[in-house]
């Protein structure tokens, strides 16, 4: 039996558990995919856990919350990159598997702002910067995904709202 230590009660133990680093959760769940033997799952939890180690020897210290989702979101990209040129190429089996990468990276990242969020921060961006054509598409940008902050973001989804507004 696991005992709290000395001096701790349980429901602070408890809530230390669930407040762990994305380096331990996904050291957990690799553990958890190696014993189900989801190959899919193994191969994308790796893959995430190195780009983060990687990217920490590279800023030489640990890496922040922000930092990490950043790193997260730097290889969802990746993946949707690679599912439109696989797509072009006509490799629907790449495509599919990096489709599936990409539902198991999302499960580390904050909720995803929906087109109804995107639209109106768009609009507030235009309001905001006073913004009256294409050529202010840079201030827009820039105001409008300060605005989605704490979600994840597509910026292509918010370019192509901005520049449908801005006409």
């Amino acid at each position: 039996m696991i005992r709290p230590m000395s001096g701790i009660s349980l429901s602070e133990t408890e809530s230390w558990i669930t407040d762990m680093s994305l380096e331990q959760s996904l050291g957990a769940d690799i553990v958890t995919a190696m014993k189900a033997k989801d190959q899919t799952k193994l191969t994308a939890l790796r893959m995430l856990k190195t780009a983060l180690t990687n990217k920490s020897i590279e800023k030489g210290r640990a890496l922040e919350g922000a930092e990490e989702l950043a790193v997260v979101s730097m290889l969802v990209k990746q993946r949707r990159d690679s599912i439109e040129q696989f797509t072009r190429g006509g490799r629907a089996d790449l495509a599919d598997k990096e489709q599936a990468e990409i539902a198991i990276l999302n499960a580390y990242l904050p909720a995803s702002a929906s087109d109804d969020e995107i639209a109106a921060a768009v609009t507030a961006a235009i309001a905001e910067t006073g913004a009256t054509g294409a050529k202010d598409m840079g201030k827009v940008m820039k105001a409008a995904m300060a605005g989605l902050a704490g979600k994840t973001v597509d910026g292509k989804k918010v370019s192509e709202t901005a520049k449908a507004k801005l006409g």
